[in-house]
């Protein structure tokens, strides 16, 4: 387990909620900052602040190196092989929506096939809906097992000549699951199609090398690991990104502006139009140090082994349900349950009266809520601020929910 003076980092977890010590197991929907990502932050808009890339004059030269200088962090944080690669974006559903637009309208024709699975979170989901809807392409699922797992055989059976898209994410936001990306990038490329992986739940909890796995397009957003909301990040391969069109136009994005013709900069500032997210990739960049400085190895060995202690815990619950793999060696750190008959809602209303935030609802995964034919779960996910006390309160506060309702 990682060091609780870790907790200290983190002073929005040193308050009481509703008279108790807050617990807080809502990281899978966006994680706390560090005292070193707020001072980041603070520090920029104090000293720094001017807009990039434009002026000559200090202030403006200072952001530009803070806010280049944190795509240079990014870049190695994910193993790419050039900043050109390394976009900054609002998140990871805007990265998704531009792919599907960008790449997606200049390469997808009728009777293409894009390939997903229902356990998607929706922006892995609607945009590529309406791209099928727009080309008359056929979206097409991978069946999951019992377990809320991917076979690789049913991705052989899925994915044909047609296939010109795969968009898989890596980490299921509600069951857990650890997809086998890097294998299914290569059943995906074996056909010609181009692999797209949605990494908002394996950004924060992973070590990431983007090469090794061979995807074309990865995305994943700030706010789950530490970093500020509104900056995310979409990788591609830069022969791919070349022979993109950008999606939104404007300052920023262009080289030459005419009257009737323009053109766009290189890589990859012609896919960031407009002033740029400066605050939130300088303070990107300090979450990208302060996770490496405890070790991404060390950040997925410590929530395996709490997911293990909340299943094992949990289940001594009569009547609770726990959704996904069993084996908590497959799965990211998060436990996605219901309580009997209760209304996740409640459940959740319960354990926030006793200081314990968890999340509660569909999860933005719908169709992933049919397949478990539930109509919502609740969810505690944990992260690098989380202990096994924190697990304690919460098999104690289902049991005090669990009491009232009966």
């Amino acid at each position: 387990m990682l060091s609780k003076e870790i907790r200290k980092d983190f002073p929005i977890l040193d308050q009481e909620i509703n008279g108790y010590p807050l617990v807080y197991l809502d990281s899978a929907a966006t994680s706390q900052k560090p005292r070193q990502v707020i001072e980041a932050l603070n520090d920029y808009y104090r000293f720094d602040n001017s807009n990039v890339h434009r002026g000559v004059h200090t202030l403006g030269n200072r952001a530009t190196d803070h806010y280049e200088g944190a795509r240079e962090k990014v870049r190695k944080f994910i193993n790419a092989k050039s900043i050109e690669e390394v976009i900054f974006m609002r998140g990871t559903t805007t990265a998704i929506n531009t792919v599907a637009q960008g790449y997606g309208r200049q390469n997808i024709g009728e009777g293409d096939e894009i390939v997903i699975t229902p356990m998607e979170h929706h922006s892995n989901i609607i945009p590529w809906q309406q791209l099928a809807k727009e080309k008359g392409a056929v979206l097409k699922y991978v069946d999951l097992e019992e377990d809320g797992t991917l076979s690789l055989d049913k991705v052989r059976e899925t994915v044909t000549e047609r296939t010109k898209i795969v968009s898989i994410m890596y980490v299921s936001n509600v069951l857990g699951t650890m997809n086998p990306i890097k294998e299914i990038t290569k059943i995906a490329h074996e056909h010609g199609a181009v692999m797209v992986v949605d990494g908002a739940q394996a950004a924060p909890h992973l070590k990431i090398d983007v090469q090794d796995l061979d995807c074309d397009f990865f995305a994943f957003s700030g706010h789950k690991m530490c970093g500020p909301t509104g900056i995310g990040v979409l990788y591609g391969k830069k022969a791919i990104l070349n022979a993109m069109e950008p999606v939104e136009f404007g300052g920023e994005m262009i080289d030459f502006v005419g009257l009737y013709e323009s053109t766009w900069k290189e890589l990859p500032w012609k896919f960031e139009g407009g002033t740029p997210i400066i605050a939130g990739a300088i303070g990107l960049g300090a979450a990208i140090d302060y996770l490496e400085q405890i070790g991404l190895d060390a950040i997925e060995k410590h929530e395996h082994e709490l997911a293990g202690y909340a299943m094992e815990k949990m289940s001594s619950i009569e009547g609770l349900t726990i959704y996904g793999p069993k084996d908590p060696g497959k799965r990211a750190g998060l436990v996605t349950f219901n309580l009997g008959n209760v209304h996740p809602h409640d459940v959740a209303t319960v354990l926030d009266m006793n200081g314990i935030a968890v999340r509660a609802g569909h999860h933005c995964a719908q169709p992933l809520m049919k397949w478990l034919d539930v109509s919502a779960t609740a969810r505690a996910s944990f992260y690098v601020y989380n202990t096994e006390e924190d697990v304690d309160r919460l098999v104690e506060g289902l049991r005090i929910a669990k009491e009232y309702f009966e």
